[in-house]
């Protein structure tokens, strides 16, 4: 069962539980206003935070100037944007100016200038979105939980002895408290989908380049920047505000189509691929592999074709780890003594395996993963949607790396379903399934080919619209 210091929930009328569609409805209607809405989510951020710790950093005054601003746009019917009032809030990963982003490390300067927003924060302000505060992070966004030497050990609203994920623990956390119903994260290994499905919320790790990103992550092409929300309608509205073009970014794929209007085209006739275990590679859990089935038997009611399909994923595991390691290793080159005995012990030893890979180790690794990504290129032409749990297991002891006695060393040990697509760099979703025997949440994963984010959004709404997403909320279990 759930902590005695589990945050309980507020009352469904309160605005902090609003989705952002509803609140930009009653916004439209009168009913209340941005105003209104900010001061509920900060009240919400003050009961909750000493309890979780997902922020770094709150800003309400701010916060609250820019819901003036926004008020004055609502009244006036001079509305900025598809998001102009709605609380959001960003892992401290990305720039925003106004304020220092630390990246979850005792190595990084508070010393300005901060003036700069990455390019999904830029997005986010100039459609109107008021700015709660930073979110926390693992050390530079290195591993699958949320824990740093800067802000401490992020918890899981379920269970505050019990871990968050990662590294956008924080911004899962938050969203999932109700405070701020939509949050900016980064997935590198799983960073986005781990936490949703730990905290019960949705995640999405777009397809690579569809959001820009700068300045680029140390982890190169396996970063994404993608929406974490209460479901998957509003992440939807989220990616069409951040997908918009952005010269800082090289490797950016251009204007998207907007996904809104095709979340309603559900799932009749999608070829879908059911892989439970990866062949048997994976343990999983009794309670997140009949979860999971459930949500695939739900999908198949809906009209999907479903069959038991494994991709040939070959154990990439090494492959990843030279590409990040190596990426960490980069990150702190330049780092002086001082800087690198500040370090997180983990990032440190990873950092030191990193430094010692050859050029040819790393571009072995990088064959590699084209030849991966190839083999998942062959698998989606027989299937539209790939379907497997998003992690093997429910969320463990906070503060630590590895589940105790799981025999692992390193979070992709645990972390067997995630961080293949970020080496094939297809999008995936967590889609929130069920609960476990402890009340602690479970995901399913949704993972299409290349470009193929309208198909798995598609998926991941139906879920929603057929309630099989509807666990209870923090406190409730």
């Amino acid at each position: 069962m759930t902590d005695p210091q589990t945050p309980q929930p507020a009352q469904p009328s309160s605005l902090a539980d609003l989705t952002a569609r509803r609140l930009l409805a009653g916004y439209e209607r009168g009913d209340f206003s941005p105003v209104d809405a900010v001061r509920a989510v900060l009240e919400r951020i003050e009961t909750v935070q000493p309890l979780v710790n997902a922020f770094v950093r709150v800003d309400a005054e701010q916060a609250l100037a820019q819901a003036e601003a926004s008020a004055a746009r609502w009244r006036e019917k001079r509305t900025r944007g598809l998001l102009d009032g709605v609380p959001v809030t960003v892992k401290d990963i990305l720039l925003q100016a106004g304020g220092p982003t630390l990246r979850g490390s005792l190595a990084v300067s508070r010393e300005g200038p901060w003036g700069e927003d990455a390019p999904s924060v830029a997005r986010l302000r100039e459609h109107g979105a008021v700015f709660l505060g930073k979110t926390t992070t693992p050390e530079f966004g290195w591993k699958g939980v949320t824990d740093s030497p800067l802000s401490g050990v992020t918890r899981n609203p379920y269970d505050p002895s019990r871990t968050a994920g990662g590294s956008s623990g924080g911004s899962a956390a938050a969203v999932a408290l109700g405070a701020g119903p939509l949050s900016l994260g980064t997935d590198g290994g799983g960073s986005v989908r781990i936490p949703a499905s730990f905290c019960g919320v949705f995640g999405l790790k777009p397809t690579y380049g569809r959001v820009p990103l700068y300045p680029s992550s140390p982890f190169g092409t396996l970063a994404h920047v993608g929406p974490m929300a209460r479901d998957a309608a509003d992440a939807a509205l989220l990616l069409d505000v951040i997908s918009g073009a952005d010269w800082r970014d090289w490797s950016q794929l251009g204007p998207a189509p907007s996904l809104r209007g095709t979340l309603a085209e559900g799932v009749k006739g999608l070829r879908i691929g059911y892989s439970p275990s990866f062949g048997g590679q994976v343990p999983v859990r009794p309670a997140v592999a009949s979860a999971v089935r459930r949500a695939v038997e739900a999908l198949a009611e809906l009209g999907a074709y479903i069959e038991e399909s494994d991709p040939d994923l070959a154990e990439p595991t090494e492959a990843f780890h030279t590409l990040w390691f190596s990426g960490a290793a980069r990150l702190v080159q330049h780092f002086g003594t001082e800087q690198r005995e500040a370090l997180d012990p983990g990032l440190r030893e990873i950092c030191e395996i990193g430094a010692r890979y050859s050029a040819l180790e790393y571009l072995a690794a990088v064959d590699e993963r084209m030849a991966l990504g190839r083999r998942m290129g062959r698998f989606h032409t027989s299937y539209d949607l790939l379907v497997t749990p998003t992690l093997p297991i429910t969320a463990f002891e906070a503060g630590v790396e590895v589940p105790a006695h799981s025999g692992h060393h390193r979070w992709t040990g645990w972390t067997p379903f995630t961080y293949p697509f970020n080496l094939t760099q297809q999008p995936a979703a967590s889609v929130p399934c069920g609960v476990d025997e402890d009340g602690l949440p479970i995901g399913v994963q949704l993972v299409g080919a290349r470009h193929g984010d309208g198909m798995v959004m598609r998926g991941a709404h139906a879920l929603y619209e057929a309630g099989v997403t509807a666990i209870p909320r923090p406190g409730e279990v």
